[in-house]
């Protein structure tokens, strides 16, 4: 899910790329908000418990923190809605709150039992990531 710069990695680029079904999503979609909405959520989190944000601090935005982040986003679905010119974004408003959820609870434990880690991941969040 998360490229550590533990691991060595040094860029800033942001690389995620997602699928439903196995088919590229180029347009991104409801996945792709849900992860990022649960990648932020994690991060405030553990930011919060770990007093790097105050209660008064607001939210880390999903919309920026991109910087060094490399993910694969893909989801199984029943009937996939996909959406846009080209059929590249996916359209399934449940699938947000899934993602969501399960990105939250799974990085949460990943940061809680890997502080080391943790600390790099948060250090590499720049100030314009809050709200």
């Amino acid at each position: 899910m998360w490229r550590s710069p533990c691991a060595g990695a040094t860029s800033s680029e942001e690389r995620v790329t997602s699928y439903a079904n196995s088919r590229p999503t180029l347009g991104g979609g409801t996945h792709e908000l849900g992860f990022r909405d649960g990648l932020a959520a994690a991060l405030t989190d553990y930011a919060r418990e770990q007093h790097l944000l105050t209660p008064s601090d607001p939210d880390l935005a999903p919309t920026r923190l991109g910087a060094g982040l490399t993910a694969v986003v893909s989801v199984k679905l029943d009937h996939p809605e996909l959406e846009g010119a080209l059929r590249d974004r996916l359209g399934n408003l449940p699938v947000r709150a899934c993602v969501t959820e399960a990105v939250r609870g799974h990085l949460a434990t990943w940061l809680r039992e890997d502080p080391a880690r943790s600390a790099a991941v948060l250090a590499r969040i720049p100030a314009t990531a809050r709200d």
